[in-house]
């Protein structure tokens, strides 16, 4: 018994192309459902209220650093550290704090070699955040030649003032091993009181030897340390 057979429908290119044809203009015409949603527009006004939003924020952020900056500068309180060392030679005067100490050598410097003071000047600088006493004294400048040291005291402390700070308290130590300054200690710390125009309850003074090491313990040199706090007035 002979099977009967589907018919067999040939697709000719031409009928092809028409199909084709027909799918694509369908699927512009109705285009699927997740094709159809298409994205918000960005309007002109929406465009600007971005910008402006941006600038704003720019401008927030630059006032905050501003301000911190600023901040930064009006402290309740600051602190200083000064160091100073010279050398010892016969033929100069021994000059700490603006007294002259019996000695067999002094201080060679370009100005008097007063050792406290140049420290406590370049702690006082140090608090302000100024450049230190080499650089607005230098002593490639023939004026200074020989000069007081009090002079140095008195300019920082006038920038001191300037700047809204005074004097909160002082601690200096001295390291020499000869000459013994316990005889002299009182009138050192008096005279530097009175050059700091502060009371002499806030400043200190202590004075070591350097038990006989290196040049200062062989009376070759003389060094001081001295810690300011500057308070806001």
């Amino acid at each position: 018994m002979a099977m009967a057979t589907a018919p067999v429908h040939h697709i000719t290119p031409t009928v092809a192309k028409v199909r084709s044809r027909t799918l694509s203009q369908s699927f512009i015409a109705s285009p699927p459902r997740y094709l159809r949603s298409s994205p918000p527009k960005l309007s002109l006004s929406s465009a600007k209220i971005v910008v402006s939003a941006s600038a704003a924020s720019a401008a927030v952020e630059l006032e905050k650093k501003t301000t911190d900056s600023s901040k930064s500068k009006s402290l309740p309180f600051r602190v200083g550290h000064g160091f100073d060392l010279h050398r010892l030679e016969p033929g100069y005067p021994l000059i700490i704090g603006g007294i002259n100490i019996p000695h067999d050598r002094g201080c060679e410097a370009h100005s008097d070699g007063d050792v406290l003071l140049h420290c406590v000047v370049d702690a006082i600088l140090g608090a302000l955040g100024l450049p230190d006493i080499g650089q607005i004294f230098p002593d490639t400048d023939p004026k200074w030649k020989g000069a007081a040291s009090s002079v140095f005291i008195k300019e920082a402390v006038k920038l001191m003032h300037e700047s809204g700070y005074e004097l909160g308290n002082l601690d200096a130590t001295l390291i020499l091993q000869r000459p013994k300054l316990s005889p002299h200690k009182e009138a050192i710390r008096a005279n530097l009181c009175e050059l700091l125009g502060a009371d002499p309850a806030v400043v200190n003074l202590k004075a070591k030897t350097h038990e006989k090491v290196d040049s200062l313990g062989e009376n070759r040199s003389i060094a001081a340390h001295t810690v300011v706090l500057l308070m806001k007035k």
